[in-house]
């Protein structure tokens, strides 16, 4: 009986027709009151396990969720539906606060927002205490684990729930948890009867993309002239600095970005994320604290220019790209000094020795996906346990093969420069021995007088970076903790030096040739002869986001509008059909959409956009800058 009620709430609420992967199981889990844990891919449709469920059981479902523009996001997102929802956190003012809790307290809302920290106070406990509670659901459940990217120590109190509400279901959720993180997941949050959901982490559409880095800014203009010219992306970088500069040179190129880090005031990093939200084609340049829970679907790339702490880190990040499964781009240009950095990291941490450790062999797999001359998607679904029988025809490595050669001797001649300068000097100064330069610091240390010295000058600096880069992730050098990068040899280099051991290593692209890589199937679904309506189609969905100061998306999906264009649909009984139109929807857009669509009928003389816009008031307008979200429950 519920899950025939669910169903009628995927359609006439959501606009779907048919749920997608495990989410009915597990909306069937909750309604029959169990809980679960579920690991989707981002873009996999986690959301509407824990709305519709809350929707069909009776009380307020408690969303508690690490960000404050996630749940902004969300509660905007579900008023479009016609769904009473809000958030508690410190955003709102005293009012805001009050009204939020009386209509809490009045069962006016079928969905709350709330922060940990907030939830987890004696003030907040004691109100839930007063409500009918539908269910908790713990977003970005990841959170929860010491070992991963995103901890957040609050997390590992949430058993609370369990031990005060132990009827109410429980459901975490999350888009990135290896077995270590899972078993964590389970264990700190007292998930042990719970059902798990485990989705495939394939992201088909996303096309991966690595390499290393020369000159990161050159190649990442290059790509995005090759491939996103107007599309809007996020770019990580690991420094603030490098953040702020990426971002002016970009902009000094005549691409829209803006910055956002931990060093730019609340205020500043609120607008810049609003702004990706609402804007076409912005780019954000950002450290690792941007993005989490971004629901911006048409994100067309995401970009590192450093490399990634762990492969946990690299997916949740890229899986930031094509939520709305159209192709997109994960690209990547690392270098050694990369990898110094993060290694020092991990060696200068005041964590105990275990966390250090395995932080380590996060880092060591991450260097084996970029080292890798396979298939990059079968490697990274393997770190999760997830096995893809064939390659999957669409990474760099797919694409375009690399080449190994053997590198048996130049490593050797590197190993022992090494040894023979005291293995207390970094990659720089050694590769300056090699090749011979004539540098004061080395005739100080007598090194211009070692058999090494310019043994190396048939290779450029940038082949000697990378071959030494090469010997770090495989193991045989290691990286002081003296905050230098000098380097030391391992124990594993004894069978290369004694000439026992072969090595092969993966053979650097030459800069001067550029990269061209053609997509499987083709940029987007949709067909040319359809384009000029779909165009009209967005320019009126970003009047209305406009007007109401929401981001376009939660307006209509580029997908609905895609198939609105292709089907032209002529009444709103026909628009109903439309995937992504529910009820509340097709009443408060349904004749605008219609109107527009009418002037595109088929068999009916072209309409120019110019027209087109002037009728319905679609003329380009600069953009506005966004304001923030509304806060009061909408009566």
């Amino acid at each position: 009986m519920l899950m025939s009620h669910a169903r009628r709430v995927l359609k006439e609420v959501f606009g779907f027709d048919e749920f997608r992967p495990n989410q009915s199981e597990v909306i069937n889990q909750l309604v029959d009151g169990g809980d679960a844990l579920t690991l989707m891919p981002t873009g996999g449709g986690k959301s509407l396990c824990y709305q519709i469920p809350a929707l069909v059981r009776e009380g307020t479902g408690i969303v508690v969720s690490p960000l404050i523009a996630l749940m902004q996001d969300q509660v905007n997102a579900l008023r479009q539906l016609g769904i009473t929802a809000a958030y508690l956190n410190s955003s709102l003012d005293a009012a805001s606060r009050r009204s939020v809790e009386q209509a809490l307290l009045e069962g006016q809302l079928k969905l709350l927002y709330v922060a940990p920290e907030r939830l987890l106070s004696s003030y907040t406990l004691e109100l839930l205490d007063r409500l009918e509670i539908a269910l908790f659901a713990i977003d970005e459940a990841h959170c929860v684990s010491q070992w991963g990217h995103d901890f957040r120590k609050e997390y590992q109190q949430l058993s609370v729930l369990h031990e005060r509400y132990p009827r109410v279901p429980r459901i975490a959720l999350t888009a990135t948890a290896d077995s270590r993180t899972r078993k964590e997941i389970v264990e700190q949050l007292d998930l042990h009867r719970a059902g798990q959901f485990i989705n495939s982490f394939d992201r088909p559409n996303i096309r991966y993309s690595i390499g290393e880095g020369g000159n990161g800014r050159d190649q990442l203009w290059a790509f995005l002239e090759r491939e996103h010219p107007n599309d809007a992306g996020i770019v990580y970088c690991l420094s603030r600095r490098r953040v702020d500069d990426i971002a002016a040179w970009l902009n000094s190129r005549n691409r829209k970005a803006l910055p956002y880090h931990a060093g730019l005031s609340q205020d500043e990093r609120r607008t810049h994320q609003e702004r990706f939200l609402r804007e076409e084609g912005l780019i954000i340049v950002a450290t690792i604290a941007f993005g989490m829970g971004i629901d911006k679907p048409d994100v067309r790339f995401v970009a590192h220019l450093n490399l990634p702490k762990s492969i946990e880190a690299y997916y949740q990040e890229t899986g930031r790209a094509g939520r709305d499964g159209e192709p997109a781009d994960a690209w990547m240009s690392y270098g050694l000094q990369d990898l110094i950095t993060l290694r020092q990291f991990v060696l200068d941490n005041d964590a105990d020795e275990q966390f250090k450790r395995v932080a380590h062999h996060k880092l060591e797999a991450m260097l084996g996906l970029c080292d890798l001359t396979g298939c990059r998607r079968q490697a990274l679904l393997a770190y999760f346990d997830e096995h893809l029988q064939e390659p999957c025809g669409n990474c760099d490595n797919c694409l375009n093969p690399p080449r190994t050669w053997d590198a048996t001797e130049e490593a050797r001649k590197a190993l022992s420069c090494v040894y023979r300068t005291g293995q207390r000097f970094g990659a720089n100064y050694l590769i300056n021995v090699l090749r011979g330069k004539d540098d004061e610091r080395i005739r100080h240390n007598a090194h211009h007088q070692l058999s090494t010295f310019g043994i190396g000058e048939d290779m450029s600096g940038v082949q000697w970076r990378s071959l030494f880069r090469q010997l770090i992730s495989r193991g045989y050098l290691d990286i002081d903790a003296g905050g230098f990068g000098s380097l030391s040899l391992t124990d594993k280099c004894r069978p290369l030096l004694r000439g026992e051991q072969k090595l092969q290593l993966r053979k650097q692209r030459p800069k001067s040739k550029r990269q061209q890589i053609k997509r499987t199937g083709s940029d987007s679904r949709l067909h040319p002869r359809h384009q000029g309506l779909f165009d009209a189609l967005r320019a009126l969905r970003t009047k209305i986001a406009r007007e109401q100061s929401v981001p376009p998306y939660i307006i209509f999906h580029d997908r609905t509008l895609q198939e609105m264009a292709e089907i032209h649909p002529d009444s709103l009984d026909a628009l109903r059909g439309v995937t992504g139109v529910g009820e509340r929807k097709l009443q408060r857009y349904g004749d605008q959409f219609l109107a527009l669509l009418t002037q595109y009928r088929p068999g009916a003389p072209e309409a120019s956009e110019e027209t087109i816009g002037r009728h319905h008031g679609l003329e380009e307008k600069n953009p506005v800058s966004s304001s923030v979200f509304h806060t009061e429950i909408e009566q």
